[in-house]
């Protein structure tokens, strides 16, 4: 089972992509979720590039599904808040957890990734 299976419940989507370009604001975006420039905010964008306000975790899960280095970890969990990707639960080894943190930091909207609630071993 992939991580967006797994954590989401859902398969990936048809043209999911990990950084997609945001849309355009449409009236269900929140004010507070949007950019200067009239896109949704880069931590809010979906799958697709459209509003979701777990878009960040929903995209790292995505990146995670995406890396085969991390298909067997199946006790790792990510959840964001705001900018910030948080990762809770446990990993086989300080070198799986450096991966899925890399990974975490490369998709477009996380500013930092928490790991405080990681155990390794």
């Amino acid at each position: 089972m992939g991580w967006l299976q797994r954590i989401f419940g859902k398969e990936k989507p048809a043209g999911a992509q990990v950084n997609p370009a945001p849309a355009p604001v449409t009236p269900e975006v929140p004010a507070a979720e949007q950019t200067a420039t009239g896109t949704i905010a880069p931590e809010r964008v979906g799958l697709n590039g459209e509003y979701d306000q777990s878009g960040l975790a929903k995209r790292v899960a995505l990146a995670f599904d995406e890396d085969s280095t991390l298909d067997d970890v199946e006790t790792l969990w990510v959840a964001q808040l705001g900018t910030n990707v948080v990762l809770k639960g446990k990993v086989p080894s300080q070198d799986v957890l450096n991966k899925a943190v890399q990974i975490a930091r490369s998709v477009s909207g996380a500013t930092d990734v928490t790991t405080a609630e990681v155990t390794v071993g």
